[in-house]
């Protein structure tokens, strides 16, 4: 079976039913593919980027993270008292799908557009490392994982010898190992765009095998540098760990037995593994259940104190307040989930607030609509103060 290219997947996508996921694929030119595709997605038009980004398992592999039967409730709260234009303006502007507000549990704002609706997923990107994150928490509490300070080789002995021998689970999460890698969202030869383009053999790990090539910039734990790599191979750590694929883990660990409301889907690499740093498709709502989940120190599902851990200043940055966390961005009224193009969860503790955006940026980072987006929070997060 060959695999779709971009275009007829999204043509197909047009009458294909809301379930329907396209499969890994199984030959080399299916393979070269899905590779080509991949390495389109950070250059798609706006056009495209409308279109695709509530779709992405429909042109990309994936597989499902299934719900259980009991949904936790999200009641309707106090509508926010806040400027209907001023609402309207910042949905416009940051090209925002769904943007919903939680306080106490309780939405007090929600909106879409660009036709998206609440019964429909859209693509997380990067918000899928604080995910990740989390799952670490429930394997540190059910032993799965005996402490961050493990050496990655212990669960992937391939990275002997490499860059990554040395380097423990926590410096691993916290972006800090040492390896020299390229992040450049605008760079087509970047590690960021390359790490799916090479054919890997068969048996062989598509990350570890790129992950391995890497060298080492810095000594281990001295230097943070943002690496979606580097999050991929801590889903590696994690699926040997506990023994089965993230999706299921996920399933088993958050999405069941919090109540997500739907099954999300995880988008998997050509061997069908699921791509840690990256890409999973996931309702609005349940983005905002994932922010409450942390606001609830983790419901009983995580291990003791590992929401205060992960959300606390490991790599601290120039500006006072903010740094790096286990793949969150702590700021100093909270933390967030953030992913490129505009996906976001941002979490005040203090005023028991989340807040949840998804959108469709003309660019994967924009300062411009990034320092929009902190204020029309802020705005929020005063409004939610009366």
């Amino acid at each position: 079976m060959r695999f779709l290219s971009a275009a007829a997947a999204l043509l197909l996508s047009v009458t294909a039913p809301a379930s329907a996921q396209t499969p890994v694929p199984q030959d080399s030119a299916a393979r070269e593919a899905l590779r080509k595709a991949g390495s389109e997605v950070l250059f798609w038009s706006q056009q495209q980027r409308d279109a695709n980004f509530r779709r992405m398992e429909r042109i990309f592999p994936a597989v499902t993270v299934q719900a259980g039967s009991k949904v936790r409730l999200l009641p309707r709260g106090k509508p926010l008292s806040i400027p209907s234009a001023d609402v309207a303006r910042f949905v416009a502007g940051q090209n925002i799908a769904g943007l919903i507000v939680l306080q106490d549990g309780r939405i007090r704002l929600e909106r879409y557009a660009r036709g998206f609706r609440p019964d429909q997923r859209w693509t997380s990107f990067s918000v899928a490392k604080s995910v990740t994150s989390t799952l670490f928490g429930a394997a540190l509490k059910d032993g799965s994982i005996r402490s961050l300070d493990d050496q990655v080789v212990r669960y992937v002995p391939e990275l002997k010898g490499s860059a990554y021998d040395g380097v423990t689970v926590r410096q691993v999460l916290t972006m800090s190992s040492g390896a020299k890698w390229n992040e450049d969202y605008t760079d087509p030869k970047s590690d960021v765009a390359q790490m799916f383009a090479r054919p890997v053999p068969a048996g062989e790990d598509v990350t570890v095998a790129y992950m391995r090539t890497l060298a080492r910039a810095a000594a281990p734990g001295t230097k943070f540098n943002y690496n979606t790599g580097e999050t991929n191979l801590a889903g590696v750590i994690l699926a040997r760990a506990v023994k089965m694929p993230l999706a299921r883990y996920a399933s088993l660990r958050l999405w069941q037995p919090y109540g997500m409301e739907a099954d999300a889907a995880w988008q998997v690499d050509e061997h069908g593994k699921e791509i840690a740093g990256c890409c999973m498709m996931v309702r609005l709502r349940d983005y905002a259940r994932l922010g409450q989940l942390m606001l609830e120190d983790g419901a009983g599902l995580l291990a003791p104190g590992w929401v205060a851990d992960a959300t606390r200043i490991h790599q601290p940055f120039a500006q006072a307040g903010r740094g790096y966390g286990y793949f969150w961005w702590i700021e100093p009224t909270g933390y967030r989930a953030s992913g490129i193009f505009g996906q976001s969860i941002w979490i005040d503790p203090k005023r028991k607030l989340v807040i949840a955006a998804v959108s469709a940026w003309p660019k994967a980072l924009d300062p411009t609509l990034s320092a929009q987006r902190t204020a029309f929070f802020q705005q929020i997060a005063k409004a939610a103060e009366r």
